[in-house]
């Protein structure tokens, strides 16, 4: 049986957590709660109401953050122009070279970008960055021939999120140093796309039920009119 530490018992004492919560208070409520050593980031998770067997009903986008995420992106960019994406802010470019280093095992980065051209031979390395969800893809605005607008996107907070095979989506929206109204901002811009992301296939409800949460910190449900819309 896991040991429960004395911080997350403060936490989960700090308030009632049966309760549905507005965003507002739902803020408050994790800022009331202990912190850890590091700047915590802090998310917004899903249940969706979809079969996640079906491909028609696959949720994915991206989500331009009014604050950003407070991490640093870290991007690989696959073209023949490697001078220019550098130029742009990319922490890593290449085309021949840098797929090599990926079929070798090397995944240091959290966002990739391919030109249009290039995913011909990006599609070599599916099988190493597809399951890392790290596979350049046009419906999340990775796969462009304006890479210096993706870059700049992703480097100011344009966060990517995937529905995973138990049908929950999971969505970063700041860190516990960021300010309750910083944070109020992201959430409702996050939970504003994820409705608009809702499947035409989907029939019943879409979100069953949302949650906020810090790396560390306990769940806090979110009341269904947040993101009943």
């Amino acid at each position: 049986m896991k040991k429960i530490s004395k911080r997350y018992k403060v936490a989960v004492d700090s308030a009632d957590l049966t309760k549905d919560f507005e965003i507002a208070s739902a803020i408050s409520t994790l800022a009331k709660m202990p912190k850890t050593k590091f700047d915590e980031t802090v998310e917004i998770s899903a249940n969706l109401g979809v079969d996640a067997r079906q491909s028609d009903q696959m949720v994915r986008g991206t989500v331009n953050l009014p604050h950003g995420s407070g991490k640093k992106v870290i991007v690989a960019v696959f073209t023949n122009d490697p001078e220019a994406a550098k130029a742009a802010g990319a922490d890593f470019a290449g085309m021949d070279d840098l797929i090599q280093k990926v079929l070798d095992g090397w995944t240091g980065f959290d966002v990739a970008i391919s030109t249009t051209e290039g995913m011909k031979d990006v599609r070599k390395v599916a099988r190493v960055l597809g399951p890392k969800g790290l596979m350049p893809n046009p419906k999340s605005g990775t796969v462009t021939d304006d890479i210096a607008k993706a870059i700049k996107e992703v480097k100011a907070g344009r966060v990517e999120f995937k529905m995973d095979k138990t049908a929950n989506i999971h969505i970063i929206v700041g860190k516990r140093s960021f300010s309750e109204e910083q944070l109020a901002e992201n959430i409702r811009a996050a939970v504003d796309v994820l409705v608009k992301a809702r499947p035409e296939t989907i029939r019943g409800v879409f979100i069953k039920r949302m949650v906020l949460s810090s790396s560390m910190s306990p769940s806090i449900k979110l009341a269904s009119s947040v993101f009943n819309k």
